[in-house]
């Protein structure tokens, strides 16, 4: 099987089915530290990336806002003085799609080539 990292998103709209249990269980193992949390009703993926200041931190938020849009699919960013909190579903279907697992990965994948 493919990485997710490698992985590209494909098109959801509001017909598209959600991620299954089993799925979700496969696949989170993939994404390590990553915490499936629900928020005004919706399962979502987050986690929180730590940085030695500020100009980091927003420097990491930009490089993520570049690869949701190659891929069309834009989490929530909250960015903050050391940290960013990163939450990714999909908002057509107000849940989590494949695609969260994957964009989950390829945020990892920018902090550890561009921030470790």
């Amino acid at each position: 099987m493919t990485e997710l990292k490698q992985q590209k998103c494909e098109a959801c709209s509001s017909k598209s089915q959600p991620i299954t249990q089993a799925e979700i269980e496969q696949l989170k193992p993939q994404i390590p530290g990553w915490e499936i949390l629900e928020r005004e009703g919706v399962l979502r993926l987050e986690k929180v990336y730590k940085f030695p200041n500020f100009k980091s931190a927003i420097a990491f938020t930009n490089a993520v806002g570049e690869e949701a849009e190659k891929e069309g699919h834009h989490p929530a960013l909250l960015t903050e003085w050391g940290k960013v909190t990163v939450s990714w579903w999909t908002h057509a279907i107000s849940g989590l799609h494949k695609n969260d697992f994957v964009m989950a990965a390829k945020t990892d994948a920018i902090m550890n080539s561009q921030f470790s």
